[in-house]
């Protein structure tokens, strides 16, 4: 028979279409997302890994392991011994206690929890030791696979002084700055005068937001290297810093890239970071509105070009700024897998997890350039246990008593390692999830967005969704004019919730009516039959009084079957639905448009909470008659917060910088709280002298403790 040689773009379309059920699309055929590769099951990986990690990035690692039958190993501190990641592995291991310098960072425990397993290959995940080359090094020492770059790539990229020297030397665009060490806040102010206002000044070894600040003048130069440099020594053992010009205004799109051993190395199109609030990333979405195919593929190019400059092997990440004119800068570059990372995956179908574990095997990557796609637009919601009203976003802490995933929704994908019952504690980041959808369009998928937003459910801990769901119904949003300052030009007085408007108002009004009817209905039936009601009720027309904040509304409803046909503010609205009070989720039909609402909570007074668009409003629903007994019962005096300083968050006292008898001036510092490794000043609000300190640093307080009492 004769031989014929095949192309090699032929020959890897025939091996597609050989694997072709081990690699649906993200999102094509299932419910929920999926991602995969071309994986041949005869490349025999590792039979066994270690994750060293938690939460959900642990479980990430952990899914693709199973498919590919490889063993895994969790490790855990002795607070998340019954965390998700530790049941979900097959053998799990505890390396210390909850805080983190004696557990996840404790390279000794970490190192004995390898050799006790016999694990020939450890996962960093990001965060933790993921970019720690320290940690790299003692791997490979005893002979143990670290998933990710060498040690060279770690040191020189993870170092963002040696990483823009090298970007210089490899063309890649980067942002003037001081490309030494920062040594004093004297030597920060001539730089940063020297650079001109506006400067960034970041730790070095930093990443995540962490040790960055951004100064308009010299005050703010001195203020943000001393916090800069105690958050880079917190988090990162390296008080190191940089400053560089800080580009007004920029776009944060950043560049994924996947290399081999073997010189071959990828750009697997960009992401769309710019929603952020102190420096860290909210909303993210793949691909960028905003990017032409000229654009993306010369910052691909050069993202490439950096990798191997310093012989990348793995996923990694190059983060640009761009701005209004398209053009961009190297910010730095992430050794690591990306948080954000599922929505490169579900545009080109690629499992990040399983390439990375695949190059560290030796293996050589089975795509070309030109096999990568854009094939429809993801996004992703970083769900956190956060309160949103305060700074966009402060750390809450509690347990999930109730808590329910939309995966029930088609092209849905949720990246976890909680359930319900897990603890949110001051140890670790607040992320609950991540939250991606999928859609052939933006449109598509941001639809998606808005439904699986109002389809979650948490409760027992403050989080983010009022608003993540405000940021992705925005017009400005919506249009793709975003930029790094959109939380703060949107918001500029802090985010207040859902602002509502007349007839949203009336949707509101109706739907709390509705459902006090339908519960003092269902209130006078035992086992479907009638009993006798301490408070008769006309059969099918009320009369009430509907309290939203600081109005009152008279609202009349009549009940048709399962409709209500409610009249409030001069207008008239028809709710209908199941009315399943037991229910966690509300669904309604509001004047013909379907509306997923949530009832938080409902007491036997009235009073209602109900969630929104996203929101949570308290509403207070009364007869006609106990609303006019209302009016005579006096108001509650709210606290006089002047005079005192209660703590806006749980976490630990840093610095306590004053003591009774001081004078301090208004917007003066009187103390510093660390929470999830960031340090926030709290500073008082008018002249006064101090009364009494109730904290002292190394103190761990909790949300609404009093602090501090001025005269």
């Amino acid at each position: 028979m004769a031989s014929h040689s095949l192309s090699p773009s032929l020959t890897r379309l025939l091996f597609a279409v050989k694997y072709a059920s081990l690699h649906p699309r993200c999102c094509a055929v299932h419910s929920r997302v999926q991602y995969s590769t071309i994986y041949n099951p005869s490349e025999k990986a590792f039979d066994k890994i270690l994750i060293a990690n938690r939460g959900e990035i642990a479980c990430r690692v952990i899914k693709t392991c199973k498919k590919m039958g490889i063993q895994t190993v969790a490790v855990h501190s002795d607070v998340d011994s019954s965390a998700v990641h530790a049941k979900m592995a097959d053998e799990a291991v505890c390396v210390g206690p909850a805080p983190t310098s004696k557990s996840y960072l404790n390279m000794d425990a970490i190192m004995d929890a390898i050799r006790a397993t016999g694990a020939q290959a450890v996962h960093p995940g990001y965060g933790f030791l993921s970019e720690n080359k320290e940690f790299a090094k003692r791997l490979s020492a005893e002979g143990v696979t670290f998933i990710g770059p060498d040690t060279h790539a770690i040191q020189a990229m993870g170092d963002k002084i040696e990483s823009k020297l090298i970007a210089k030397a490899a063309k890649v665009n980067t942002i003037p700055g001081f490309d030494g060490v920062v040594k004093t806040a004297e030597e920060a102010v001539k730089i940063a005068q020297d650079i001109g206002y506006p400067v960034m000044i970041k730790a070095s070894a930093g990443g995540g937001g962490k040790g960055m600040r951004i100064a308009w003048n010299d005050e703010e130069t001195r203020e943000g290297f001393r916090f800069s440099s105690q958050e880079a020594a917190s988090s990162f053992g390296d008080d190191r810093l940089l400053i560089e010009k800080y580009i007004d205004n920029p776009r944060h799109i950043e560049i994924q890239v996947l290399a081999d051993k073997h010189g071959n190395a990828l750009w697997l199109n960009e992401r769309e970071c710019s929603i952020q609030r102190r420096n860290q990333k909210v909303v993210e979405e793949a691909p960028s509105t905003f990017l032409d195919p000229e654009t993306r593929r010369a910052m691909g190019e050069q993202a490439v070009q950096l990798a191997k400059a310093v012989q990348y092997s793995s996923a990694g990440t190059v983060e640009f700024l761009v701005d209004s004119q398209k053009n961009f800068y190297f910010l730095e570059m992430n050794t690591r897998l990306q948080v954000e990372h599922p929505i490169t995956e579900c545009i080109t179908g690629l499992d990040l997890v399983e390439q990375m574990i695949q190059v560290a095997r030796g293996y050589r990557l089975q795509h070309k350039q030109e096999d990568i796609p854009i094939n429809g637009w993801a996004i992703e919601s970083r769900v956190y246990a956060e309160d949103p009203y305060k700074s966009f976003g402060l750390p809450s802490i509690g347990r999930l008593s109730q808590y329910q995933e939309p995966l029930n929704l088609s092209n849905v994908r949720v990246d976890s390692g909680i359930q319900e019952g897990s603890d949110i504690s001051i140890y670790y980041d607040p992320m609950i999830s991540k939250l991606v959808t999928y859609g052939a369009t933006r449109a598509e998928a941001l639809a998606r967005m808005e439904d699986a937003l109002d389809n979650y459910v948490i409760r027992g801990v403050t989080h983010n969704i009022p608003l993540l769901r405000e940021i992705i119904t925005h017009p400005r949003f919506i249009s793709g004019d975003i930029s790094t300052n959109f939380l703060p030009e949107v918001y500029p007085n802090g985010f207040k919730g859902h602002q509502l408007e007349a007839d949203r108002r009336r949707e509101l009004l109706a739907s709390a009516a509705a459902l006090y009817i339908s519960a003092q209905l269902r209130s006078q039936r035992i086992l479907g039959n009638l009993r006798v009601s301490s408070t008769p009720m006309k059969e099918n027309h009320w009369e009430l009084c509907v309290e939203l904040g600081e109005g009152h509304h008279a609202v009349e409803v009549t009940k048709s079957g399962n409709v209500y046909t409610v009249e409030v503010d001069g207008g008239k609205v028809e709710v209908s639905g199941q009315w399943n009070l037991a229910s966690t989720l509300l669904p309604l039909t509001i004047n013909g448009t379907h509306r997923m609402l949530q009832c938080l909570s409902r007491g036997a007074s009235g009073k209602i909470v109900l969630q929104y668009l996203g929101t949570s409003f308290q509403v207070h629903v009364l007869s006609k008659l106990a609303a006019q007994l209302n009016s005579y019962m006096p108001e509650k005096v709210p606290e006089d917060t002047s005079s005192i300083l209660r703590s806006p968050m749980p976490g630990t006292m840093v610095a306590v910088s004053v003591k009774p008898g001081d004078t301090v001036a208004e917007g003066q510092e009187i103390c510093v709280i660390e929470a999830m490794k960031m340090q926030n000043s709290l500073t008082a609000v008018k002249q006064a002298k101090v009364k009494s300190v109730h904290c002292k640093p190394g103190e761990t307080v909790g949300e609404g403790d009093l602090l501090v009492e001025l005269e």
